[in-house]
């Protein structure tokens, strides 16, 4: 956050396109370890469960121990549209049962072009503060913490395999909700730090970046590199319940133009009945 601050951009804009992008890579690198592996369950399901955990638990969680955030109405509404329309062509692709390198090519290629939509659409109105001494130790400290999330994601990995095996458990559902919750956690302590240093147009922004990044390019980076294939019927559910509660969340934020306590509670509830869904699934 640090690094991002000294940018000449929005707030808004910092969370969702450079905040989210370094809370994201614990899926990034999850995504080339379980593909590299041949576990493509293990990418899909945790880059779409933290789609589904970023829109819903994690907003919500913000909501009830953050103040109550206003949001722009036309920013969510691009921003959200882009969300939807990433997680449309994810789903479309993976409930096929595999990723080929085209399809990957897609997704990966989806980020950038859909933060340039954004960045010409959103308005660009903040200046921050000038470049100091500190910069070079920011970008150290960064890299080291890169570093130690490639080393958590690849025990993460083995962790899921292990237990999978051992508890005769799906690998896709350990990675949707478990594995999921946890590499989304980064997400929290930033918005939840950015909360209260009053920043909440990057905490928002943060959570909607980091469900766009989950649905192409975290997803497309492994199989980009090992083409996987995956449990189409599982991922093709569990897409389409992250595509419905992404569109009511970001309904509901564009209607009420603010995220408080009442929507964190909605957006919990809507996690919470993902659950009873799977449950219908299996």
């Amino acid at each position: 956050m640090s690094i991002a601050s000294k940018l000449r951009i929005s707030p808004f804009l910092i969370g969702l396109m450079i905040v989210s992008l370094g809370t994201d890579l614990p899926e990034i690198f999850n995504s080339i370890f379980s593909s590299a592996a041949g576990h493509g369950d293990i990418n899909v399901g945790d880059s779409l469960g933290s789609v589904l955990a970023q829109m819903t638990l994690m907003l919500g969680l913000i909501a009830i121990f953050g103040r109550a955030i206003k949001v722009k109405r036309n920013e969510i509404i691009v921003v959200g549209a882009c969300e939807l329309l990433a997680l449309i062509a994810a789903v479309s692709m993976v409930e096929k049962g595999y990723i080929s390198r085209m399809n990957a090519i897609f997704l990966v290629a989806s980020w950038p072009l859909l933060m340039l939509i954004v960045k010409n659409v959103v308005k660009k109105d903040y200046e921050v503060s000038n470049i100091d001494g500190r910069l070079f130790l920011h970008v150290v400290v960064a890299i080291l913490g890169y570093a130690g999330i490639a080393v958590g994601a690849y025990v993460v990995i083995n962790s899921v395999i292990t237990l999978s095996t051992l508890l005769h458990l799906d690998e896709y559902l350990i990675s949707f909700f478990l594995v999921a919750i946890g590499t989304s956690l980064p997400e929290l302590a930033v918005e939840l730090t950015a909360i209260r240093k009053g920043q909440y147009e990057i905490a928002i922004g943060d959570a909607i970046g980091s469900s766009i990044i989950d649905a192409g390019l975290s997803i497309g980076i492994g199989s980009l590199l090992f083409p996987i294939t995956v449990s189409g019927r599982l991922a093709e559910t569990t897409g389409l319940y992250a595509l419905l509660a992404s569109f009511l969340v970001i309904l509901t934020l564009a209607l009420r133009e603010r995220l408080d306590k009442k929507a964190g509670i909605f957006f919990i509830i809507l996690y919470g009945l993902s659950y009873a869904v799977l449950s219908v699934q299996s």
